[in-house]
């Protein structure tokens, strides 16, 4: 690995478990999107890509891609709601956002997928979280990142003009409303990053 941590920390608000109180940044999308970003939301942020690197049982996938079969750019684990995460932070992370966000989403969010982002040339592309529920009912995806920057980009589906969110170091940032239904998110290859990891936390039926 090449990354390299927090070298200071501040000492914003916190809540009881100790995370930043919760006052993200909302961006309002069309068709009822929106996504909210807060910077540098998760302390402690090194201990857990450290925990992530080393606990996750993580895999590799392939998939069909028309006449072949190819891995896919990135390696991959979903912790399902009655699984213990790897780091005690993100159970508290999961609370806080479950308790923030209930009088809009009305349920809480209770699985864990993570990935892991190896180097720049690791990748997700274009897609929206619509397998479960997602296709037909506006529902939220709260995405915690840790190691080296990456972009993650959004677009209406369809086609049009994207936007692009530069996800740092403890970031956090949520899709919601119509945003799986309507847009699709991506976090295009780059010439140059090291790893990186993303959580995404979801509530029960949503992919």
């Amino acid at each position: 690995m090449d990354f390299q941590g927090t070298l200071f920390d501040e000492a914003p608000a916190t809540d009881v478990a100790g995370l930043p109180t919760l006052a993200p940044e909302r961006t309002l999308l069309s068709r009822g999107a929106w996504v909210d970003v807060q910077r540098n939301w998760l302390p402690g942020a090194d201990a857990v890509f450290e925990a992530l690197v080393r606990d996750v049982p993580w895999r590799a996938e392939r998939r069909q891609m028309y006449d072949r079969v190819v891995d896919v750019p990135r390696l991959v684990h979903t912790y399902a709601a009655d699984e213990a995460l790897p780091h005690r932070l993100l159970v508290d992370a999961r609370g806080a956002l479950s308790a923030h966000y209930l009088p809009e989403l009305g349920e809480p969010f209770v699985t864990a997928g993570c990935c892991y982002y190896r180097d720049g040339r690791d990748s997700v592309a274009w897609h929206g979280d619509t397998i479960g529920r997602g296709r037909t009912q506006d529902t939220m995806v709260a995405i915690v990142s840790v190691g080296d920057p990456r972009r993650l980009l959004l677009r209406p589906r369809g086609g049009g003009e994207s936007v692009a969110v530069a996800m740092g170091h403890g970031d956090l940032l949520v899709m919601g409303g119509s945003c799986q239904r309507t847009w699709e998110h991506a976090v295009p290859k780059t010439a140059h990053a090291g790893p990186r990891l993303s959580v995404q936390f979801r509530p029960q039926g949503v992919f």
